[in-house]
């Protein structure tokens, strides 16, 4: 067995040519030109990095970006003004509050702030209910371009085993919510999870969401599996040990190439359907 490599940077690369002719065909009806905010609080080298590949990626596809940086010093209050701000201007069909924020500040409170119509990166309390409920809603990013990228792939969901390792408000339950409304039957695993590699070898679907390197061990996934590993870190490794599992399973995301590339696509399609409502 040779797995089939999801790969989520060719798959993105596509839909910013698709992306890009529909911003033309908007404009050229007379839409307003899609507009992304982009929030960044404090001189984290890593978010500012993250938030210019999303500027990056709407230039590519024609659409606005407007950066907003704050000092690390910023309050909760000074936040939330200037979330308010953005939620009244016109001009501005989409929020990114890049994640994390200086520990100072109420995060949630200033996630639950951004409009709902507004929230194209899907971190509103509000915006994951209406998902978990199977209503329309703009999904969380990464969980969203997950979804993206297994469907591209044919990859079959309804009836399967899926097990989520991680329970983070933007990714682990968001990421759940959408497997279960895609029929799958959905595991939740976390730091107090018992029996952990016992429960991963059940599983015909593997999503490492916890955020630390390698933690999840390629002995622990049975043969055949899908493995999509949203973890990346320094070295350009995930949260999934990969030894071996490229014979063994019968789909794997590359780290990097993988679940990267289609968050920033979720959060500039999901940006082009909010100017396409009218925001």
């Amino acid at each position: 067995m040779s797995a089939l490599i999801l790969d989520g940077k060719a798959l993105a690369k596509s839909r910013e040519q698709q992306l890009h002719a529909a911003v033309e065909k908007l404009l050229a009806a007379g839409g307003r030109k899609p507009v992304l905010a982009t929030i960044l609080v404090g001189d984290d080298p890593s978010s500012a990095t993250y938030v210019q590949m999303k500027q990056n990626a709407c230039a590519r596809v024609g659409m606005g970006s407007a950066k907003i940086e704050m000092p690390a010093s910023t309050t909760t209050a000074e936040l939330l003004a200037k979330i308010d701000q953005l939620n009244n201007d016109p001009e501005v069909c989409g929020i990114l509050l890049q994640h994390p924020v200086p520990e100072q500040i109420n995060e949630r409170a200033c996630f639950d702030t951004i409009a709902i119509a507004k929230d194209v990166d899907g971190v509103t309390t509000q915006g994951y209910g209406l998902l978990a409920m199977g209503e329309p809603a703009f999904g969380s990013a990464t969980p969203a371009g997950i979804m993206t990228l297994l469907k591209h792939y044919q990859i079959e969901l309804s009836g399967k085993h899926a097990i989520v390792l991680g329970r983070s408000p933007i990714l682990g339950k968001p990421m759940a919510a959408m497997l279960l409304n895609a029929n799958a039957t959905v595991t939740i695993c976390h730091s107090r999870t018992e029996n952990l590699a016992e429960l991963v070898a059940q599983a015909d679907i593997v999503v490492g969401a916890v955020g630390k390197p390698e933690l999840i061990k390629a002995n622990w996934i049975k043969d055949g599996a899908i493995v999509i590993d949203a973890g990346y870190h320094e070295g350009g490794i995930g949260d999934i040990e990969k030894t071996g599992l490229e014979a063994r399973v019968s789909a794997l995301t590359p780290v990097p190439g993988g679940v990267g590339p289609m968050t920033i696509n979720a959060l500039i399609s999901q940006t082009l359907e909010a100017a396409k409502r009218g925001f």
